[in-house]
């Protein structure tokens, strides 16, 4: 069994590219056993907390199914379902938690949460997403990119739209980590922070990695091996700013054209949900708002033979069991 340099999973920054790359291998090892109907219930017995202050299908059914897989028992606290930060502070919370739970996945807002749980909880504990990072997505994202391409070192991945935040900054991270080349497109003032971008570009210098931030969507997309966008407002912030996003994001939307662009060899990827077409309330909202029926890609890219998002999602369950398992490993 993989054993981590440490037993908290919070950002990919803390892990060198041989571990992030054994945490890879893993989950590909988990994934074969589960299709070919292996049982791995390494850790009976294990209760988990899974703390949601931000709601997802995809997150809490990975790490529910992971964790039954590997014989464990998860508990789930939605939003109203925790004291956390409102009656209870978190080193509180993360004291309790620790003497009933074995282990402590935590979802919502800022990274310094979950770096706090980590401090005081006594086990390990699992970012789930912070406004700053997304990692276990990144590594579903990364197994969905090898089990494709057949490695990682040298794939061009772009990541179109708001590079700010969780998904542009761990992808950057990433791509940084394993030797890729990352391309942020987006307007300037969508780029990610200039701080982590250093602490990037010193990761680059290591591992031969590129990292471009580019405001034209065709230059930036030639020759890409990865489309990769999210949504334009993020969970927590206020329905104002979706004007000012489609107006500033609309040109980075991933279109066929764009991938055509890109070339033959591109795959469109997003972690969901996606808005690309009006089956959603939200969507039929921003139609009706905006008269659009698609924001950041359209539903010809999305349902398309190159669009490998339903792979991606798959793959959130067999990354998430192989951060359980290798930070349960560590003494």
């Amino acid at each position: 069994m993989l054993k981590l340099h440490t037993k908290h999973f919070l950002k990919l920054l803390d892990f060198s590219p041989a571990e992030i790359k054994g945490l890879i291998d893993l989950a590909a090892d988990f994934k074969a056993k589960k299709k070919a109907g292996i049982p791995h219930r390494l850790y009976e017995g294990k209760n988990i907390a899974l703390i949601f202050e931000k709601t997802s299908t995809r997150t809490r059914c990975a790490f529910e199914v992971a964790g039954a897989d590997l014989g464990m028992h998860p508990v789930y606290l939605d939003p109203s379902g925790s004291q956390i930060g409102k009656k209870e502070s978190i080193a509180d919370t993360a004291r309790v938690l620790g003497r009933m739970f074995d282990g402590i996945e935590y979802r919502g807002y800022g990274q310094e949460i979950v770096e706090e749980l980590a401090h005081y909880a006594g086990v390990p504990v699992w970012n789930g997403l912070t406004n700053e990072f997304h990692p276990t997505q990144i590594l579903a994202d990364f197994l969905t990119i090898r089990e494709r391409f057949g490695s990682l070192k040298g794939i061009k991945l772009v990541y179109m739209g708001d590079a700010r935040y969780n998904m542009g900054n761990s992808l950057m991270v990433g791509c940084a980590k394993m030797g890729m080349h990352f391309v942020a497109c987006a307007p300037a003032a969508y780029f990610p922070d200039p701080e982590l971008v250093a602490k990037c570009q010193a990761i680059a210098a290591e591992t031969g990695a590129t990292l471009e931030f580019i405001e034209d969507p065709i230059a930036a997309t030639k020759g890409a091996h990865v489309l990769y966008t999210d949504v334009w407002v993020s969970m927590g912030e206020p329905d104002s700013v979706w004007q000012e996003r489609i107006e500033q994001l609309s040109p980075y939307r991933i279109t066929r054209e764009l991938m055509d662009n890109a070339g033959q060899q591109a795959v469109f990827m997003h972690c969901l949900p996606a808005f690309h077409d009006l089956k959603t309330t939200v969507g039929r909202q921003i139609y009706d708002k905006f008269g659009i029926d698609c924001m950041e890609v359209t539903e010809e890219v999305f349902e398309s033979e190159r669009s490998i998002v339903f792979d991606e999602a798959e793959n959130r369950m067999h990354t998430i069991k192989a951060v359980m398992a290798a930070t349960l490993a560590v003494e």
